[in-house]
């Protein structure tokens, strides 16, 4: 499994708002920390603030904060939402001629859910709680952006 561009692009908008700040995050700023493009970061932030993930506010003084109900949000049903519809695999367009005789889209599918499960038992605020705590070098330090 793996994630699309927007999925990880919001999750890593996330975590980078999580840090406390004085004043609100700009999309340039994180664009520029996170070495991707202003253009990408828009249609991020949009979602998400649709979401009500993030507190966005326009014009000067303005910009991103962390929703704090978003740290009860569960991580599983903030993938599925970013991760849309997309399937591992598609059988159907075009047309796959295995189909008939193929067990493999079924494990696959199974292997997405378990996926998702693991992912339930944790809340961002978790996430969040968690990379602060664990040292620099672990695979789940806090980004240092």
């Amino acid at each position: 499994m793996q994630l699309n561009k927007f999925t990880d692009y919001a999750l890593r908008i996330l975590m980078y708002v999580a840090r406390p700040s004085d004043v609100p995050y700009t999309i340039a700023e994180i664009a520029k920390d996170l070495h991707v493009s202003q253009n990408h970061l828009v249609k991020v932030v949009h979602f998400m603030g649709k979401q009500e993930w993030i507190i966005t506010i326009r014009g000067k003084g303005g910009g991103i904060r962390l929703n704090p109900d978003a740290l009860n949000s569960n991580l599983g049903s903030i993938v599925r939402i970013l991760q849309g519809d997309n399937q591992i695999v598609e059988c159907n367009t075009p047309p796959c001629v295995l189909r008939s005789h193929c067990g493999l889209k079924g494990i696959l599918d199974q292997a997405l859910e378990s996926f998702y499960q693991s992912l339930d038992q944790y809340t961002l605020g978790e996430v969040l709680q968690q990379s602060k705590l664990a040292p620099a070098h672990s695979p789940i330090a806090f980004l240092e952006i």
